[in-house]
């Protein structure tokens, strides 16, 4: 037997420069621009974070506003952005990169990479990690709700009149937002950097002045004012807890978003622009209700003078839409990357940019977020019955990240013990005192975003086991391929011209279409390629580690393709570097075979039966494989079989 093995993927990660070393080079006009790119995509959730946050702490009157009370508040605000976003996703997380990648899933492959001699360990590893990217599309629902709809609420504060318009103009506005996705973000993605930029000198112009009529809220910077406050109303400052965590909404963003701008620019953008203009609006909100505590059930908007109100109205609905985007943007990526390793049927995508890779469209995500979204609005009605909802969402991720943290820096890392007990401990309790407060408000909203997540970690789930099961009931009926063509050409059939090439999900098998080719066509192609397409938990895998080629004589190859979870799969521009390797293809001389098989539910020991009958229509519905790994339709050939699982 002759084995080829082109290129190592072991190669190509010792190639692969970090973060760290690109940012080093690029040019000081390179990295400004990167840091407006990421004040536009990375913090606009975090920062319309002031629309809602305070508002939800004192909005249900279970906090006196006085004082000491606002000053405990300030620096409750302040010492969670330090402490989560500052120490914890700034310093710590950004630095657990999966080759420059960032975000839950290389979180998971890193984390599941570290711990692979545990295979127990692994597998609670992965079904956490899958809850997680879950639960991210529950936040996908209630962000851009949220968000937009506390935007409108301003009008409230301009125009009293107004209150009955609020809902129908959020609606129209998200509308209208997913409506555009299709055509992409390149065309007004530009004006992203520049429209939150100039949303973060407002947030600061905002607080400056009740800062310097109100000094004295600027002694909330000192954690004494936390601590006393929580020694003082134990139980008050624990329920505070589910708003004060808002502050921190879309910390995960800075995380998720390493790979499009890199280490340096978020960490730039966040101490240079990002923290100090939310520092300040947060403790001008304070100032000002320590001189006018009735102004407390909108705080932001009150803070501004009656001319900028509409003005102000406007530039946050736009902040909104562009936090809202970005969610959307990430939810598609996300998407993308489920299918490619495995958590998701095949679905329809389409690239919005030439230039980008990651600007994608998924049709069916779209509009079942429009969809969900349209229900949250009307059934909430309100940003603070929304408020409710999200805590749960933002605190759930935190806590698996922080979990995931451990297991990489602990096996992956090396790091001692005491030292990552240390360090993800300590933001483990945090964490967990975040989650708490806001799982007691399950009942209030908390519902709904985990009820979006326990669906979709049902379909997740519910699809890679019935794939695992496919994959078994195929291996049990298969036959050996090498030796199956051993037997054939002791009586070779029919050799046509041309190229045939044989997707199969399993090298060593025979596929059924090759059988069915045979027992059909009683033919055999002048070549012989039976591909198999191997997605790995790396996110780009470069093109001279694409292909693995192994000759099984008489003109017949096993190929293996590697892409990573952030390639496309494209089987015929990978096929191409397989010239000058024995192997010669012609575009209009190759023909590609596919198997698509019927799945059909029985009862016995694989999934309980209602599972099967829901794996069995997610398959049913599943996009073809020949658009999911771009094959020109004009030369595919599908045959088709039934399978029980």
């Amino acid at each position: 037997m002759r084995r080829r093995r082109i290129h190592s993927l072991e190669t190509h990660a010792r190639a692969v420069q970090s973060s760290d070393q690109r940012t080093e080079k690029r040019s000081l006009s390179a990295t400004a621009a990167l840091t407006l790119g990421a004040l536009g995509v990375v913090y606009g959730d975090i920062g319309t974070s002031p629309l809602y946050a305070l508002k939800e702490v004192f909005i249900h009157g279970h906090l006196p506003i006085e004082r000491e009370i606002i000053l405990g508040i300030l620096s409750m605000v302040f010492w969670t952005l330090m402490v989560i976003v500052s120490l914890k996703y700034v310093v710590l997380i950004l630095r657990a990169d999966n080759n420059g990648e960032g975000g839950l899933i290389a979180m998971l492959a890193l984390a599941s990479t570290a711990v692979e001699g545990k295979p127990r360990l692994r597998y609670t590893l992965l079904v956490v990690g899958i809850f997680g990217t879950a639960i991210f599309f529950g936040d996908g629902v209630i962000t851009p709700a949220i968000s937009v709809l506390s935007a409108v609420e301003g009008l409230e504060i301009a125009a009293p009149g107004l209150h009955d318009w609020i809902i129908p103009l959020t609606l129209v506005v998200l509308t209208l937002l997913f409506g555009v996705q299709r055509f992409g973000t390149g065309g007004i993605g530009k004006f992203f950097g520049p429209i939150t930029a100039l949303w973060f000198i407002v947030l600061a112009l905002l607080g400056l002045p009740h800062i310097f009529r109100n000094p004295e809220v600027l002694a909330a910077l000192s954690p004494h004012h936390a601590l006393l406050f929580i020694w003082h109303h134990p139980h008050v400052a624990f329920v505070s807890l589910g708003a004060i965590v808002l502050c921190v909404t879309g910390a995960e963003a800075l995380y998720a978003d390493m790979g499009h701008f890199g280490k340096g620019p978020i960490r730039l953008a966040w101490f240079s622009a990002v923290l100090p203009a939310l520092v300040l609006n947060y403790f001008g909100q304070g100032a000002m209700l320590l001189e006018h505590p009735e102004k407390a059930k909108n705080p932001f908007f009150e803070m501004a003078p009656q001319w900028a109100l509409f003005p102000l109205v406007i530039l946050a609905t736009l902040a909104t839409v562009i936090a809202s985007q970005a969610l959307i943007s990430a939810a598609f990526s996300v998407t993308k990357q489920a299918i490619q390793l495995g958590y998701f049927p095949r679905m329809r995508w389409a690239h919005t940019s030439v230039k980008e890779t990651g600007q994608i469209y998924v049709p069916f995500v779209n509009w079942a977020l429009y969809v969900s979204i349209f229900f949250a609005v009307v059934l909430f009605g309100s940003s603070t019955r929304l408020a409710a909802a999200y805590g749960i969402t933002v605190t759930t991720d935190m806590l698996i990240t922080t979990i995931m943290t451990f297991f990489v820096i602990r096996y992956g890392w090396k790091l001692p013990l005491a030292l990552c007990v240390f360090s993800t401990g300590f933001f483990f309790i945090i964490d967990l005192l975040f989650f708490s407060a806001n799982f007691i408000k399950i009942k209030d909203g908390g519902w709904f975003p985990l009820l979006i997540g326990a669906a979709v970690f049902t379909l997740m789930t519910t699809w890679k086991r019935g794939r695992e099961l496919m994959g078994e009931r195929l291996r049990e009926d298969a036959i050996e391929l090498r030796s199956f063509l051993d037997a054939v050409f002791l009586s070779p059939p029919l050799r046509v011209q041309g190229t045939a090439v044989f997707l199969s999900g399993d090298k060593t098998a025979t596929p059924n279409a090759l059988l069915h080719n045979l027992k059909h066509n009683k033919v055999l192609h002048e070549q012989n390629l039976f591909v198999t397409v191997t997605h790995h938990q790396v996110p780009w895998v470069g093109f001279e580690d694409r292909i693995e080629l192994e000759s099984l004589g008489h003109d017949c190859w096993v190929v293996t393709l590697h892409f990573g979870f952030k390639n496309d799969p494209d089987v015929p521009e990978a096929l191409k570097l397989l010239k000058g390797h024995g192997v010669k293809l012609e575009d209009m001389e190759t023909s590609y075979f596919l198997s698509r098989d019927i799945v059909i539910p029985t009862i016995g020991s694989g999934m309980a039966l209602w599972r099967e009958k829901l794996f069995c229509n997610m398959h049913r519905n599943a996009s073809a494989a020949a658009d999911f790994l771009s094959l020109p339709t004009n030369r595919v050939v599908e045959l088709g079989s039934k399978l029980e699982i």
